[in-house]
């Protein structure tokens, strides 16, 4: 019969497997785990998941995925030892104990345009939720907006975002400063978060782990970055699954009421479904009349592959030189490559990117009005209000009144 201290030792150990597999880790077969990549991350330490130091981990062999074959004279195979403990990063104390314990370092984001939001959203608020284990999660919408693409301006999209999801009003953060996945990023590192998850759709994955894993180390400091699925999504499915804001813009364009009610939870009544119709239609600057909407290729580009294909192989957008915006990440950037299908792009601040044609838009709007386009990185984009802003504190003038009359040529 099995002692108490062996139940519990056997219960403790399958703890840290579940949340192993809960963050897609691969055990190495002497209480290591491994990531996607290959790389040792994290320990098991007294039956919790404990994250081991990135530079420590670089230090460890190469892993193979594979039990090490014990060594002749030793009494038992070599276990991986977690990094010493560093100084502790200013970071709010969380309660001891529990997946509270091991999560409080880390931090879980969904970033998205969410314009319209729709049911499909909600499944990706809960995949996030899920990968939060319990630990800090934070819903950041996207701040752009234009009649096209992102009807709804930010703050009347938060709003209606939170009648759709009342179990994550708390979560959904409203921060003019939060434009780019660079800029939630950063912000994290600066809070004393020592690890990031990033929940995506599936066919959003590798461009955001790409992107995420390249500045890790420059933009940002995390021990650990992993960029979670929320699931596959069939454009052409039926319901939840094929559930899209591009679907309910085209709904709205269409005229179709039923069809976009279809595309929002229970969770919103009639009333305010039609409130959210009328916004999006009153964004996109849609009358009566249904000629004088934008062909379907401007504000639905996965309804309409063949018309955007069309208009960017004869050279009628999306050229080199142009500033273009990318919808899922956020980040803005001139093109400096054009691909069959996608284009290469970089910063301001000589950051490069890649995106799919479907996924930009181009930037025309000059309404930046902060100083700092990211944390550290003033903004330099000429003709903007936050451009303005740096050249006053710059000179020590407090109004474009007194910044004119300084700098006036006197007679």
């Amino acid at each position: 019969m099995k002692s108490f201290f062996q139940f519990l030792n056997e219960a403790t150990q399958s703890q840290a497997s579940m949340q192993a597999k809960k963050l897609n880790l691969k055990s190495d077969g002497h209480g290591g785990w491994l990531d996607t990549r290959g790389n040792f991350v994290a320990t098991t330490e007294k039956g919790k998941l404990v994250f081991v130091d990135k530079k420590k981990a670089k230090g460890q062999p190469e892993p193979t995925g594979k039990p090490a074959a014990a060594k002749p004279q030793a009494a038992e195979p070599a276990k991986p030892k977690a990094a010493p403990e560093e100084k502790p990063k200013a970071k709010p104390a969380a309660p001891e104990g529990g997946d509270a314990d091991m999560m409080s370092d880390t931090l879980t984001v969904a970033f998205g345009r969410f314009n319209p939001p729709t049911v499909g959203h909600e499944k990706l608020l809960k995949a996030a939720q899920k990968a939060s284990l319990g630990g800090d999660f934070k819903i950041y919408p996207s701040r752009t907006q234009d009649s096209k693409k992102n009807p709804l301006d930010p703050d009347m999209k938060i709003s209606f975002m939170k009648k759709m999801f009342p179990d994550y009003e708390e979560n959904i953060i409203n921060d003019d400063e939060m434009r780019s996945i660079f800029n939630v990023l950063v912000t994290a590192a600066e809070e004393g978060y020592a690890n990031v998850n990033i929940v995506v759709g599936s066919d959003r994955q590798a461009e955001f782990e790409n992107l995420a894993q390249k500045y890790n180390g420059d933009l940002y400091d995390f021990n650990l970055i992993r960029v979670i699925s929320a699931g596959v999504r069939d454009a052409d499915a039926e319901g939840v699954e094929g559930m899209s804001a591009s679907k309910m813009r085209k709904a709205v364009v269409d005229g179709d009421f039923e069809s976009f009610r279809r595309g929002t939870p229970k969770t919103l009544d009639d009333g305010d479904t039609q409130a959210l119709f009328d916004a999006v239609r009153q964004g996109m600057k849609i009358k009566a009349k249904k000629k004088e909407v934008t062909e379907l290729w401007q504000i639905a580009p996965k309804c309409d592959p063949k018309g955007l294909r069309e208009q960017y192989v004869n050279n009628k957008i999306f050229n080199l030189g142009d500033i273009v915006e990318n919808l899922n990440t956020g980040l803005i950037g001139k093109i400096i490559r054009r691909g069959t299908n996608h284009l290469i792009c970089v910063t301001q601040e000589e950051y490069m990117f890649k995106s799919w044609i479907r996924d930009v838009m181009e930037y025309t709007e000059k309404k930046m009005e902060r100083r700092m386009r990211v944390p550290g990185k003033p903004n330099t984009l000429e003709g903007t209000g936050g451009y303005l802003k740096n050249a006053m504190a710059a000179t020590g003038t407090t109004s474009i009144k007194n910044f004119i009359n300084k700098y006036k040529v006197k007679k």
